[in-house]
C-alpha cells in the first residue's frame, strides 16, 4: 500500500477557503497513492483558538465537500485531517474525517484527549468518547489525534480493535519536537504497528509548528521523515510486515493487564 502524508504549512496570511482549495490540489496530485493523510486542524491551525467558533462546520460542511471531490478525483482513501466540528447541540469537537475513494464519509473520530490543561482546546472543545478504526483493502487504520499520542492505552485499544497502522494527525509545537519523534516510535514498537504521523508546518497564533512528519514501521524504524516546511512524504507499506513482526516477536501475547 502506498501512503502519502501531506505536511501542510498553516500561516496566518492565507484564508481558510484559499487553503482548502490549495490542499485539495495537493491531494489530487497524489493519485498514484492508495492513502493520503492530512494534519490536525489544518484549515484554521491547531492553536488558533479564537477562530474555532467562527470556522466551526458540520460534518458535511465545506471541508468535507472540497475534500470529497479531491478524494474522488484522485481515487484515494483520504484521511482529511481534522476540522472544528459543530454538533447539532452546538458543541464543538476536534473531528477527523476519513473519506473513501468514492468521496463518501467512511468514518469520523472525535478527539478524546483535548490539549490545554484547562485552557484552549480543553475548554473550547468537547471530548470524544469512542475509538475509531477504518478497514482499508490492505491495512486497518487506527485513528488518533495529536495529544492522544501521549496516552498509550488509546493505542492498545486500537490494537485490540484490529488496527495494523496508526494514523496520528497533529499540530505539534516545535518546542516539543523531540517528544513527537520519541512517542511516535514508541507507539510503533509497543503496538507492533505502522505509525503514520502527519503534522503541521509553519507558524500560526504565534506557535511554531514542529513539522517532521514521519512514517515508522512495526520495529520502530523510521521509513521517512519530513523537515520543517511544507512537504509530501510517500512510503510503501508492506501489508505482511505487521503480521510478520507480531509472529517473530509475539510480545502482545504476553500482556497481563488491560485486557
Amino acid at each position: 500500500m502506498r501512503a502519502s502524508l501531506i505536511q501542510i504549512a498553516v500561516n496566518e496570511g492565507e484564508s481558510v477557503s484559499s487553503r482548502r482549495a490549495r490542499v485539495a490540489d495537493l491531494v489530487r496530485e497524489q493519485d498514484e497513492s492508495d492513502l493520503v493523510v492530512l494534519p490536525e486542524l489544518w484549515t484554521v491551525g491547531a492553536f488558533a483558538y479564537e477562530q474555532f467558533e467562527t470556522e466551526a462546520e458540520p460534518l458535511d460542511g465545506p471541508t468535507y465537500e472540497v475534500m470529497a471531490e479531491a478524494a474522488r478525483d484522485a481515487g484515494v482513501w483520504l484521511h482529511a485531517g481534522s476540522v472544528v466540528e459543530r454538533a447539532g447541540d452546538g458543541s464543538l469537537y476536534n473531528t477527523t474525517l476519513v473519506l473513501s475513494p468514492a468521496g463518501e464519509l467512511a468514518a469520523t473520530y472525535r478527539k478524546i484527549h483535548r490539549f490545554g490543561f484547562d485552557q484552549g482546546e480543553a475548554v473550547l472543545m468537547s471530548a470524544g468518547e469512542s475509538l475509531t478504526t477504518v478497514e482499508l483493502p490492505e491495512q486497518t487504520l487506527g485513528i488518533a489525534t495529536c495529544y492522544d499520542l501521549r496516552f498509550p492505552e488509546l493505542f492498545r485499544g486500537l490494537v485490540d480493535a484490529g488496527a495494523t497502522a496508526m494514523v496520528v494527525a497533529a499540530g505539534w509545537p516545535a518546542r516539543r519536537r523531540a517528544h513527537w519523534t520519541l512517542l511516535n516510535r514508541a507507539r510503533a514498537v509497543e503496538d507492533q504497528s505502522y505509525v503514520l504521523a502527519c503534522g503541521l508546518a509553519g507558524t500560526h497564533a504565534g506557535v511554531e509548528q514542529a513539522g517532521h512528519s514521519l512514517v515508522v514501521d512495526p520495529w520502530g524504524e523510521v521509513l521517512a521523515e519530513a523537515g520543517t516546511g511544507e512537504e509530501v512524504l510517500t512510503v510503501e507499506l508492506d501489508p505482511a510486515k505487521v503480521a510478520d513482526t507480531r509472529r517473530q516477536f509475539p510480545a502482545l501475547k504476553d500482556r497481563r493487564l488491560g485486557r
